[in-house]
C-alpha cells in the first residue's frame, strides 16, 4: 500500500458532528430540496463552486444564504445585470487626489461565500472576469495579485437560457463549476410547509453553528479519503466515454454529443466522490459514491446539438446510458 495520510475514526466522528450541525441548521429553515442541500455542502467540502439552475422563485438564493449563515463566514451577494462591469466584481484602482496616488478598491468577490445571483443576466465580458477568481482563487488589479480566502466558494444562480434577456455561459465558464444542480418545483405538501414557515418568520433568525476552521477541517479530511486505483480507472472510463460515446451507447445516441467532458470532469468527479464518502461516514470511496452526484458533475460538461433538443434527449439520459454500459469495480 502506498504511503498516505490516513483518515482516523476520530476524524470521521468529528466530521460527522460538523456535518450534522450544518445540515440540521439548513433543514430547520429549508423545506425539501434535499439534493440541493447535499450539493451545496459537497461544493464547500470540495472547495469548489456550484451553479444552480431553475425558474425564478424556487429558493436558490434562500438555500445559499441559509447554508452560509450556518458556517459563520463572510457572505457577499452580487446581483448580475447586463450593465454589470468586471470592476464591479473584482474591484479597481481609484485615484486619490489628496495623496496623488492610485488606491486599490477591492470588490465584493473577496468573501468566503459569493452568491452570483442570475449570473446569465450579465454579459460575457463580466462572466469571464470570474474565470481567474474561480480557478486560481486570486485576482489581478493594477498588476498586483490579491488572494482569495482559503475558504472560498462561488454559488451562482441562473434562469433557464431560453428566458428573455439572458446570456449563454461559455463552456470555459461552465467547466469551472464543480457542480451544476437543477431545481424543480416543490410538491404541494412542501409548499404548504413553506407557507407555515414564512408565517412563523423562521428565515429572519440566523445563527452560526460551526466556524470556518471546521469547514477547513472537513476539506482536509476529504483529501485523506482513500480512492483505490480501480475507482480512479472507473471514473476515467466514465469521463472518457463521453468523448468516445459510440463505443458504449451506440451511434444513434452518440451523434447527439458535440463535446465530451474535459479532464477537469475527472478531477471534479474524484473530489465529489470523496466528499460523498465523507458525508456517508466512510474513509474510502465506493462506486456508488461516484454515481451519487454524477449528473450534477457531468451535465454541464457535455454539449449536445440541436437535434438532441428537438428529440427530447437530455444530458442526464446520455450519462445514465454511459454509466450503465461501464462495469463498476
Amino acid at each position: 500500500m502506498e504511503n498516505r495520510s490516513e483518515i482516523t475514526n476520530a476524524d470521521l466522528e468529528k466530521c460527522k458532528d460538523i456535518i450534522t450541525k450544518i445540515t440540521t441548521s439548513y433543514y430547520q429553515k429549508m423545506v425539501g430540496q434535499t439534493r440541493l442541500g447535499w450539493s451545496l455542502l459537497i461544493s464547500i467540502i470540495s472547495n469548489g463552486h456550484i451553479l444552480l439552475e431553475s425558474v425564478p422563485g424556487l429558493a436558490k438564493t434562500t438555500a445559499a444564504k441559509t447554508l452560509t449563515d450556518a458556517v459563520n463566514g463572510k457572505f457577499s451577494r452580487i446581483q448580475c445585470t447586463p450593465d454589470l462591469l468586471p470592476s464591479d466584481i473584482i474591484g479597481t484602482q481609484i485615484f486619490n487626489y489628496t495623496t496623488n496616488t492610485f488606491e486599490t478598491k477591492l470588490g465584493p468577490v473577496y468573501a468566503n461565500f459569493v452568491l452570483l445571483d442570475e449570473i446569465n443576466r450579465s454579459s460575457a465580458k463580466t462572466q469571464s472576469a470570474m474565470l481567474e477568481v474561480m480557478q486560481e482563487h486570486q485576482t489581478t488589479i493594477g498588476g498586483l495579485i490579491y488572494q482569495m480566502p482559503k475558504i472560498f466558494t462561488v454559488i451562482a444562480t441562473q434562469n433557464p437560457i431560453e428566458q428573455e434577456g439572458t446570456y449563454l455561459l461559455s463552456e470555459a465558464q461552465l467547466d469551472r463549476f464543480l457542480i451544476k444542480e437543477k431545481i424543480d418545483y416543490p410538491s404541494q405538501e412542501e409548499e404548504f410547509e413553506i407557507l407555515n414557515r414564512i408565517e412563523k418568520d423562521v428565515f429572519s433568525h440566523t445563527e452560526s453553528v460551526v466556524e470556518l476552521e471546521d469547514l477547513y477541517f472537513l476539506q482536509q479530511c476529504a483529501k485523506k479519503v482513500y480512492l483505490d486505483d480501480s475507482i480512479k480507472r472507473y471514473i476515467i472510463s466514465i469521463v472518457s466515454a463521453t468523448r468516445n460515446a459510440e463505443k458504449f451507447i451506440g451511434k444513434e445516441l452518440a451523434e447527439y454529443i458535440i463535446l465530451g467532458s474535459s479532464t477537469r470532469g475527472c478531477i471534479s468527479l474524484m473530489e465529489v466522490s470523496k466528499a460523498v464518502a465523507l458525508i456517508n461516514g466512510r474513509g474510502y470511496v465506493t462506486p456508488d459514491d461516484v454515481k451519487t452526484l454524477i449528473h450534477s458533475v457531468l451535465r454541464h460538461r457535455i454539449s449536445l446539438n440541436f437535434a438532441a433538443v428537438a428529440d427530447g434527449v437530455t444530458e442526464e439520459q446520455i450519462i445514465d446510458k454511459i454509466v450503465g454500459a461501464i462495469t463498476a469495480p
